[in-house]
């Protein structure tokens, strides 16, 4: 498959330009060197639809952060899209994130999704996240490749963050999925409510997701509405 022109060449600037930017920058006390996170769910969602074939699967992340706002790392979910294969999701990713103010806050990264034994299935995403007043946010990701096909797509959501009492907190998002023809699924909407807890390093979530009917004829049972539970601990 080949590799997204756009997404590798941004790739590439960002890892170049990280180790300048650590020297030239001072560390933000506030961030470790070193994020990571390991979970069980009762279903991977990604944007509407079950990605582990409604079971639960376990997931787990790492994060690099270099000072400067770069950061790069990996994350890995179980997945079953029917048969034999993929049955593990491994995306890597580089980024930055920058304060524009006090109240926005802009993210950019490259995402690469792979699937071991399914490379032809391999994608990656250039995603941009804009938090205004740390409640609220705006994600953009654009592909030429969506799942190897070739052809492009666009993803565009606006989410809400909350903070509750005892570190209780209830997140929001409304999302809007379009294809290029060739990709061959119609244009849907999906959306989440969840609410959370957390414990020092452990956090709970209680989510419900769905999609309109145009979601549900791509992908069928798999983007039923549905409640998920994700158990994490990390820092």
């Amino acid at each position: 498959m080949k590799p997204i022109k756009l997404c590798t060449a941004l790739a590439t600037a960002l890892l170049l330009s990280a180790p300048l930017a650590a020297f030239a920058q001072e560390a933000e006390e506030e961030t470790p060197l070193i994020n990571w996170s390991i979970a069980a769910t009762s279903d991977y969602v990604w944007r509407g639809s079950s990605q582990s074939d409604e079971n639960p699967t376990g997931q787990a992340g790492l994060t690099f952060n270099i000072p400067g706002g770069f950061y790069a790392g990996a994350w890995a979910s179980g997945v079953d899209f029917g048969g034999n294969k993929p049955d593990f999701e491994v995306d890597y990713f580089v980024g930055y994130n920058v304060d524009f103010s006090d109240s926005v806050n802009f993210d950019v990264m490259v995402n690469r999704y792979t699937y071991p034994d399914a490379a032809e299935l391999n994608f990656a995403e250039l995603i941009t996240k804009t938090t205004f007043a740390e409640n609220y946010s705006l994600t953009v990701a654009y592909t030429d490749d969506f799942g190897g096909s070739d052809a492009s797509g666009l993803y565009y959501a606006g989410g809400a963050s909350f903070g509750l009492p005892n570190d209780y907190s209830i997140d929001l998002s409304l999302g809007r999925n379009t294809f290029d023809d060739e990709v061959g699924y119609e244009d849907y909407t999906d959306w989440s409510v969840g609410v959370s807890k957390s414990w020092g390093m452990v956090s709970a979530s209680l989510g419900y997701y769905g999609t309109d009917g145009n979601g549900r004829d791509n992908f069928g049972e798999l983007a039923d509405n549905r409640v998920v539970l994700t158990l994490s601990v990390g820092n």
